[in-house]
């Protein structure tokens, strides 16, 4: 009969650094929080991920006995600084498209267990950090990320992967608390910039900046656009100021290879310029949230970011974006990333462009003209 420390000795030789085991019981306060925030999280549910079924273990694996987590450390190696200042660091290591690495990893776990006539499912839609406090394996911090107790010096660079299996295992002690240090003044909160986070451990997803960057609709609201700087998709603000998280930061990392080998296709110009089959070889596989038909979204979202660099060397591409570029949302935010920038330069090139320009756009410019005057 296979025993825990069997499948916590398995586990570490697929590598993953810790594993926790707890029971099948239905998470009943996530799912009475998701039902006091539905507003928020209402976007995912019309997206077909329901995250309410999924607060019951039973609902996903019929006779569900036990829950296993294991957990994965997506910042083990260090990435380009370039590709940290765009890009949230979950996103540059990620295997879900091209499954050559984690997923199988995982899939090898599975095929243990399923040898040990054990059956498992991995759901998209069970509560995995909350599984992995209940599994006693670390804490929450106020920004809702998960910290681990034994891996990354205990920061919150970890995924935690829970499979809901058939076989019952004695569950470990739960930790399901926050584990923030009294002397910290919420300075995650604080650092929000855009306020997505309420209070501790209550965000409201819309106003998240990786939310933003990659669901968000329509032009990106004028408020917004300077507080979301230079992130073009995702966000690790809370987690890079969090004095949980310094230690490992502050650790000598080898550099990801797969993220190095990105740096050259990920840059804001190819970004704003790319086509559709630029696109599906090159972005995609790596960051897939937004699919062939929202490239506008990823162009504007370079844009915007081009913008609060504030470094003239982009006028040249915003302003071949407004010229080239069919979709209104793109040339709207060019023009206001040419506002920001500011300068007798963007001025002379704004008033160039205003003849020739839609309503939306000119709109974009009239606003865009007025801050380079201020």
């Amino acid at each position: 009969m296979l025993k825990k420390e069997d499948i916590r000795e398995f586990a570490r030789s697929l590598g993953f650094e810790d594993t926790g085991f707890t029971g099948p019981e239905p998470f009943e306060t996530q799912k009475q929080i998701l039902k006091e925030r539905m507003e928020g999280y209402a976007w995912i549910m019309e997206m077909g991920l329901d995250l309410v079924t999924g607060t019951d273990p039973a609902t996903i694996l019929p006779g569900a006995a036990s829950i296993i987590v294991l957990m994965e450390t997506y910042f083990r190696e260090g990435f380009p600084p370039g590709m940290e200042r765009y890009f949230g660091r979950c996103y540059l290591d990620d295997d879900r498209v091209i499954k050559d690495r984690l997923a199988k990893r995982v899939k090898a776990f599975r095929s243990f267990l399923r040898d040990n006539g054990i059956d498992s499912k991995v759901p998209f839609n069970l509560p995995h950090r909350l599984a992995a406090a209940r599994a006693g394996m670390g804490s929450f911090g106020k920004n809702c990320l998960f910290y681990s107790n034994k891996v990354a010096r205990q920061g919150s660079w970890v995924l935690p992967i829970a499979l809901v299996v058939d076989r019952e295992f004695p569950p470990d002690a739960p930790t399901v608390t926050v584990g923030c240090p009294d002397w910290c003044k919420n300075v995650c909160l604080v650092a929000c910039p855009t306020g997505a986070l309420k209070g501790p451990r209550h965000l409201d997803p819309r106003k998240c900046i990786s939310y933003l960057s990659y669901y968000g609709q329509g032009i990106t609201p004028l408020e917004l656009r300077e507080p979301m700087g230079l992130w073009v998709y995702g966000c690790d603000r809370c987690q890079n100021v969090c004095p949980r998280n310094a230690p490992w930061l502050a650790k000598q990392l080898p550099m990801n290879a797969k993220a190095a080998a990105m740096q050259e296709e990920f840059t804001l110009s190819k970004l704003l310029h790319m086509d559709a089959a630029f696109f599906k070889e090159h972005i995609w596989p790596h960051m897939f949230y937004m699919g062939a038909g929202d490239i506008w979204r990823w162009q504007m979202n370079a844009a915007r970011a081009m913008g609060n660099t504030l470094e003239e060397r982009y006028l040249s591409d915003l302003e071949q974006a407004i010229a080239e570029e069919s979709d209104s949302r793109v040339r709207g935010m060019a023009v206001w990333a040419m506002g920001r920038i500011g300068g007798l330069e963007a001025e002379t090139r704004l008033q160039g462009l205003l003849p020739e320009a839609d309503l939306q756009v000119a709109q974009e410019i009239k606003g865009a003209l007025d801050r380079c005057s201020t």
